[in-house]
Parts: structure tokens; sequence; C-alpha cells
């Protein structure tokens, strides 16, 4: 269980500091902080539970939330963010999670596009990024990130196998250290995407951390479904994927390894 007198402590000086909202049992987290966010909830208001009974992914897919195995957390951005840098939320956070991972285990994440957390083939995480705009910009944003820390067990009928991060790295990762780095590397790059001159640079940087951007033959499904080689991202954080037909700007969707399919 998470110890908050702790995390407040160390969240001192943050832009979540006294705003943390722990469940031991919730629906979704990513719910609870979108109402929460519609009645007002300030920026860096951190919904987290240690357990979820309806978490959910993108296209409203289920995410499996068992008690103490987990990080489930959700949190609320209002950024001073135009349209146009939307796509790029979902990248930052990927950025984030990958850095946060790294610093408390020493695992290496692949990000594939635009929101799944690998290691190797299988899956250790994802994103959620749920949105209520205005005229010229984003009203707010809940950021929603799952991942997997203490599970031993997957459903093997999984579209992508899935891992944890004590199965990788045969220890027990800490959810408390996790829930702390990647909350403060999200205030980092929170403050980068509100930067015009560091937001340019992440697609690169998210382009560095992932093998799935360039020169991998995918099959994309959603509405812009098509089969191609990926070429890295375009400014916005859209993917690019070079097909029999030309290039297709992907701004919707997600992508599987072509052979898998």
């Amino acid at each position: 269980m998470y110890n908050l007198a702790e995390l407040e402590v160390e969240l001192a000086g943050t832009i979540f500091a006294g705003k943390l909202h722990f469940s031991p049992v919730t629906r979704s987290t990513n719910t609870d902080a979108m109402v929460a966010a519609r009645n007002g909830a300030a920026h860096g208001t951190v919904f987290f539970a240690d357990e979820q009974t309806a978490g959910r992914g993108r296209s409203d897919h289920s995410w499996h939330s068992a008690a103490g195995e987990g990080l489930y957390v959700s949190i609320v951005l209002r950024l001073q963010l135009p349209m146009e840098r939307m796509a790029l939320l979902p990248l930052a956070v990927g950025l984030a999670a990958a850095e946060a991972v790294e610093n408390v285990s020493g695992l290496k994440v692949d990000l594939r596009w635009p929101n799944d957390l690998l290691m190797g083939r299988r899956k250790a995480g994802g994103i959620l990024v749920e949105a209520s705009t205005q005229a010229g910009g984003t009203a707010f944003a809940v950021v929603g990130i799952g991942i997997n820390v203490h599970q031993k067990a997957f459903d093997p009928a999984l579209d992508t196998p899935a891992t944890s991060l004590d199965i990788e790295t045969g220890c027990s990762v800490s959810r408390q250290k996790l829930l702390v780095a990647l909350l403060k590397s999200l205030e980092r790059e929170a403050h980068a995407l509100e930067a015009a001159a560091s937001a340019q640079l992440i697609p690169s940087r998210v382009e560095d951390l992932s093998t799935w951007l360039r020169g991998r033959r995918v099959h994309v499904h959603g509405p812009q479904a098509c089969t191609g080689v990926t070429s890295g991202l375009d400014e916005n954080g859209f993917l690019q994927v070079d097909t029999h037909a030309g290039r297709v700007i992907v701004r919707t969707g997600g992508i599987r390894a072509a052979e898998m399919e």
C-alpha cells in the first residue's frame, strides 16, 4: 500500500503537492479525474488507486487492474496548449513514463506509437489521454497511466503479450518510488510541451526511444488502416507510414508489427 504522508514529502514543491487523491478501490482513475476536472479540479490534481474494477485504455479496451499489482494513476493537466500540439501530449507522457521506469528499475522502455510501453515484444504499460477542448486550445486534459508492476501471470489471449516490472527485473519494484518518479518526470515534460522550442524536440526524442517509428513494417488499425513501413513522426507527432499507394500521415489509431497480423 502507498504511504500518503511520504508521498506528500517527496512531492513537495511540485505541481502535485497537496493534490493527491488515493482510493483503495475505484472503477477508473481516469473517470474520477474527468469528473473532477469538469468540476474545476486544479492543474496537477492526481487520482490513483490500489485497484480498478473498470480500468480502461484507448478505444474502450479494458485494463486489468488487480489490487496491489500495478500503478494506476490519472492526472488533471491544464496546459497552455494550442490544438495543433495535442497529439504531442501522449508522446510527452510516454517520455515521462519511460524515464521513470528506467530510473526506478533500470529497465529500458520501447515506445510503440501512440501509447504503449513495451519491453521487447511484451507490453508493460499504456497511456490514455482524454481532453476537453475550447476555442483555440485545450481546456484540460486527463492523463491516465497504467504500468504492470507486481503481476506474475497474464491472460494468454491478449493481443500483445504482457509483462511486468517484477518479471523483467526478477525483484520487487516499489510502486511508491515509481509514482514519485513518474510525476516528477511528467511535470518536466509538461513544461517542455508548453515551451515552443522544447515541444519541437518531442517527436525526435520519442524516435530515439522507439524501435517502431522508422523502418518497421506495421499494420495500422483504425480509420486510416493500412500496411507499410514507418518513416518517423512529423512535427505534430503524427506517424508517417510509407505504403504502396504513397505516404500516409496517421493521425489516429494504433500499430502492430505486420508479421503478427
